[in-house]
């Protein structure tokens, strides 16, 4: 299980003091250290240039050629417009705003015979970014475009319920179009329709495993962020529900934590509830965590803090993942205790988050070179390799405001 991720020799906390910047040389003896000791503006600082370097390197390899081989969020070029879009948010640079929506514009048309429906892999995302690109921009017309190509997706009557592929994952989509849009964008009675249907197929399923809501994905009850009830249960949360409807979330929540393992961490499906071995976003703890952290604000109930924090402690000692993406690497990870800053406001959490960021920007490149740490099959793609990095050190320019990229809204 061990070679799945790194030792985190890194002390629980390390208290910040003043130190000259051009002390601190990435990779030499004792950077890393003197990286955690660094106050958090100055450590921001060197997070944001690292990230804007890397959003560069980024844009040279995925759009060198202008072609589009994959569209989407999570693998292909749709997450390079993503980051930039990131970039423009911190860096208030239009050109990344105008390549953006160049990219975009690309992924439209690469996309436009896809049946896939979602924000991460599918048209909701091409369409949701560009309407949001195009609103930036001020270009009502282009604006108006990407709403109404939205609006023309269809959801096959045979959609699964997970977040990548399924129901959940164009119901994000449709938050976020209302999140940046403006309210009533996608309008409440068409989400509500969406709501319906995944209530109704989990139920099916749930009602025979003593579970108010279960879902299949290939036959799989997962359980993780990805493809399982993690995922479907935090999009949930970012809607109005019925006070039945709440209780069914509350209670699956609360099956899950009752049938964690004893390490705080949770089984990949129900079929998987023996290998404790899985700390990822798509699979354990670390998705885990950003659903019961959306809990506590939602319902206010303290086991779903308490069981948050219990998780992000399998996150801390067995999450420097091998990896750097955000799906399965340590980028991912990190957002574990900047949603539990947000949250509580407890400097620990930011100091952890801080720690696994300053990991990566110490030794990730030099990892991945040694052949020691894998650089993701699609090495600058938003949800496996360095794009994600190159998101998270821009998002932890303000703490406060980060969010796992397409799933914390």
């Amino acid at each position: 299980m061990a070679d799945r991720f790194f030792p985190n020799d890194m002390p629980d906390f390390v208290e910040e003091k003043e130190e000259e910047e051009d002390r601190v040389t990435i990779g030499s003896q004792d950077s890393l250290m003197r990286l955690l000791s660094m106050p958090y503006s100055s450590f921001s600082s060197r997070l944001k240039r690292a990230g804007l370097d890397l959003k560069e390197a980024v844009v040279v390899q995925i759009w060198a050629e202008r072609r589009v081989r994959d569209f989407t969020l999570y693998s292909g070029t749709l997450g390079t417009a993503f980051l930039l879009f990131k970039a423009y948010q911190v860096n208030h640079n239009r050109d990344d705003l105008a390549l953006c929506a160049e990219i975009v514009k690309a992924c439209d048309s690469a996309s436009s015979h896809s049946k896939d429906v979602t924000f991460i892999c599918g048209r909701g995302g091409v369409c949701a970014l560009g309407a949001v690109a195009a609103k930036h921009l001020g270009d009502d017309k282009l604006l108006r475009y990407y709403l109404a190509k939205f609006k023309e997706i269809k959801l096959p009557k045979d959609l699964p319920d997970e977040l990548l592929y399924g129901r959940a994952g164009f119901l994000y989509a449709c938050l976020f179009l209302n999140k940046h849009i403006g309210e009533g964008t996608i309008p409440s009675n068409y989400i509500g329709a969406v709501v319906t249907d995944i209530f109704k197929g989990g139920r099916v399923l749930g009602t025979r495993e003593r579970c108010p809501l279960m879902f299949e994905w290939y036959g799989e009850k997962y359980w993780g962020a990805a493809h399982g009830l993690a995922g479907i249960m935090h999009v949930l949360m970012h809607v109005k529900l019925s006070p039945s409807e709440a209780e069914e979330v509350r209670h699956t929540l609360k099956y899950m934590i009752k049938h964690r393992f004893p390490s705080g961490n949770y089984p990949s499906s129900e079929q998987d509830r023996k290998r404790d071995c899985l700390v990822h976003w798509c699979h354990g703890a670390p998705g885990m965590v950003l659903t019961l952290v959306k809990a506590t604000e939602v319902f206010g109930d303290k086991e779903f803090l308490e069981a948050a924090v219990n998780a992000a402690e399998v996150v801390w000692n067995r999450g420097l993942l091998k990896r750097v993406g955000l799906c399965h690497g340590v980028s991912g990870n990190t957002y574990v205790f900047l949603s539990l800053y947000r949250l509580t406001g407890n400097r620990e959490f930011l100091y952890r988050a801080k720690a696994f960021a300053g990991f990566l920007l110490d030794r990730a490149h030099s990892l991945i070179s040694e052949g020691e740490m894998h650089g993701g099959d699609h090495p600058y793609s938003m949800f496996e390799g360095l794009g994600g990095m190159a998101y998270l050190f821009l998002d932890m320019t303000n703490p406060t405001d980060a969010r796992f990229p397409c799933y914390e809204l």
